[in-house]
């Protein structure tokens, strides 16, 4: 049974940081791309954050350059290290596993940027 299990969040204020963690189980972890999303009310889904290895790594243009994602296949986790927060990062933050045509994703966990 795959499950994806995200920590981290909570409330911060504008220009803070927090770390988000996703610790996978049930999966061979360091086969699968690992991702974070996230949706802000009203708003589709989006991708924030990809990684495949640490030599590869991706992340959408609004956060490059705060947004740090990471792995540790020895731990089975996924990181995402968000540092000068804007109120507009205010959103559920999910974690996403895929490998091929499989995927699966976590619960989620929200996160707040307001003073």
């Amino acid at each position: 049974q795959v499950q994806l299990v995200e920590s981290g969040g909570g409330l911060v204020q504008p220009g803070g940081s927090l770390r988000l963690s996703c610790r996978a189980s049930g999966v061979i972890f360091s086969d699968y791309l690992m991702g974070w999303y996230r949706q802000a009310p009203g708003k589709q889904r989006e991708v924030v954050a990809a990684i495949y290895s640490e030599f590869s790594t991706d992340y959408t243009d609004s956060v490059r350059g705060r947004f740090t994602i990471s792995r540790d296949n020895a731990k089975n986790t996924v990181y995402l290290q968000m540092n000068s927060l804007k109120p507009e990062d205010t959103a559920i933050y999910y974690c996403r596993a895929q490998y091929a045509a499989r995927a699966f994703w976590g619960q989620g966990t929200q996160v707040t940027v307001s003073s």
